[in-house]
């Protein structure tokens, strides 16, 4: 073995062993870079020593009870020392600025590290960031006022209520964002009225129950993401998506997929595609008896729907095609920049995935839930760590955070191909470098015209990303940029005066997200009444409402199913 090899072989031990998901290694090879870059390193340390000397002084002020503008503010949406005390009471104050000085140095150094790439800065960044945002002092007790002067004000009742709730967490497995006890699906979630009226070993198929006399002839066919459950668009009455289409006049089926078990970890994005998306077409097409539907794909299941239609504009013959117009809600194609998640796809990352998930046979839903927590952690982790365990105030009911947590697996094969094929080797925009179910995959077949929505403060699909659908598919183009995020930046139902607003346009191959966004229009309210104006003209003329099952396609349930309430 040559030392080449040797030192490699060492590499892979401590990677795959003890540093499986890259946590340390950015650490360590970013400090070797500043040691190796003496200037740089030095004119940031006197920029550092600079601000310390002014904080030095904004600190002697505090203490001798001057008044004095702080050195280093929060970020607007940073929360965690909003109450007054943080800044009245000179103790705390100091505190505050001193830990929010050294935050800010050690991130702004890590993201400017001299010969390391932009990747490995990031990763860097990350992993430190989650170190600084658990070493807060508000995440402890004693250096925390507003956990103090809760337990003085509760005759220390907020602690041994933080107690309850720190052992019921512990007992669950994961700080719960709220209290799930509050939520029963089928009873206050998912109540649209509908019936399953099929039902393979990966999906069931949700026709639901018409509201208005007349439908248009051709049906709705949502494909939702497998990564969590189909009622984030079925919450409540005045959230429910589905309920909006149905009053709107359309026929809908959903998928709701089977959360898969070890039996299942063969499964295969192939399958997903002809057992699952193909299948729910076909069932609306029978029951409805429409030649095509309309089709709409949420996240992940936006990008299943995608590379359906590349597949089925080559499977099928343009009289045969059975999707007539697509809808993509957040879902990315081009995973180039995938956002914040790809801290956590690399290939040493993957390859620990991947054996993990052999071992089970599938990726726990819990621990892509954790994941996809850490990129927001003070807010969705440590702010449940503070208002529950150290101030004893359990957490409030909120249907989409119950939502969130009621996670679903991923069978083995299928997740790590996708992990691999999309996100690493970015695939699915490639002319032809992907064959699934027997068809070679490329976006430019997909003929048919496309609704896309991003969301402004999406952090799991950036908009600009989800934009990029528009630079491969040839036929006609909408995009919409929705404000808010990931999910309210879809469930976004109208209301009276408007909570949200959007920006909407044509969009061209040609066009980057900067140059559409320049001309397209702002507009206040919902963007579900743009797509509906867009989609109905789409939709085939109204006629007599069907039924909602068939001799070929019987009730097998009422809506929402077995396969939604399995954990």
């Amino acid at each position: 073995m040559t030392p080449k090899d040797a030192w490699q072989a060492v590499h892979d031990a401590v990677e795959s062993r003890i540093d499986p998901i890259g946590m340390m290694a950015p650490l360590v090879h970013a400090q070797m870079a500043w040691w190796l870059h003496p200037q740089e390193l030095a004119e940031s340390l006197s920029r550092f020593s600079t601000d310390v000397l002014t904080l030095q002084w904004h600190t002697w002020q505090r203490a001798l009870g001057m008044q004095a503008e702080d050195v280093v503010r929060p970020h607007a949406d940073d929360q965690r020392f909003s109450d007054p005390e943080w800044r009245d009471i000179a103790t705390w104050g100091i505190l505050r600025q001193w830990y929010l000085l050294f935050t800010r140095q050690t991130l702004d150094m890590l993201h400017e590290t001299p010969g390391l790439s932009s990747r490995e800065r990031r990763k860097a960044a990350f992993w430190w960031r989650e170190w600084l945002n658990a070493m807060a002092p508000t995440n402890f007790f004693w250096s925390n006022p507003v956990a103090q002067r809760k337990a003085i004000e509760s005759n220390g009742q907020s602690l041994a209520r933080g107690l309850e709730i720190m052992l019921d967490d512990l007992k669950a497995g994961t700080v719960r964002m709220t209290d799930p006890s509050h939520f029963t699906v089928g009873k206050n979630l998912a109540t649209t009225p509908g019936k399953v009226v099929f039902r393979n070993r990966l999906l069931e198929v949700i026709h639901y129950t018409p509201t208005v006399e007349k439908n248009f002839e051709k049906p709705l066919v949502i494909v939702t993401a497998w990564i969590n459950k189909h009622y984030i668009l079925d919450m409540t009455p005045a959230k429910s998506m589905v309920k909006y289409l149905l009053d709107q006049g359309f026929s809908v089926f959903i998928t709701s997929w089977k959360n898969p078990d070890q039996t299942m970890s063969e499964v295969s994005f192939d399958d997903y595609l002809s057992e699952g998306i193909d299948k729910i077409i076909h069932v609306a097409r029978e029951i409805s008896g429409a030649k095509q539907v309309n089709a709409v794909g949420y996240c992940i299941g936006g990008a299943a729907l995608t590379t359906y239609m590349a597949w089925a504009n080559r499977r099928y013959s343009a009289r045969e095609m059975p999707v007539s117009s697509v809808t993509l809600l957040t879902a990315l194609v081009d995973y180039h920049k995938p956002g914040d998640i790809e801290i956590f796809l690399d290939e040493s990352t993957i390859q620990w995935l991947s054996k993990n998930m052999q071992a089970k046979g599938f990726l726990e839903g819990q621990e892509m839930a954790t994941a996809f927590r850490l990129l927001r952690s003070n807010s969705l982790i440590w702010h449940y760590v503070v208002h529950g365990y150290l101030y004893g105030e359990t957490p409030p009911p909120f249907d989409v955070l119950y939502w969130n947590m009621d996670a679903t697996r991923m069978p083995a094969d299928m997740h790590q191909w996708y992990l691999r094929e999309f996100y690493l080797n970015n695939n699915l925009i490639k002319k032809d470098a992907l064959t699934i179910a027997g068809e070679a995959i490329d976006l430019e077949r997909i003929k048919q015209p496309v609704y896309s929505v991003g969301a402004a403060d999406d952090h799991i699909a950036p908009w600009r990303q989800t934009f990029r659908v528009n630079n491969f598919v040839c036929g006609s183009k909408r995009n919409v940029l929705s404000s808010s995020g990931h999910i309210l930046g879809i469930v976004n139902p109208p209301v009276n005066p408007p909570k949200r607003e959007y920006w909407v346009g044509t969009a061209e191959r040609h066009d980057t997200p900067e140059s559409w966004h320049e001309r397209a229009e702002h507009r206040q309210g919902s963007w579900w009444e743009d797509w509906m104006a867009w989609l109905k003209p789409q939709a085939g003329k109204l006629v007599k409402a069907g039924p909602t099952t068939t001799r070929e396609y019987p009730a097998l349930g009422d809506a929402p199913g077995e396969y939604v309430r399995e954990t």
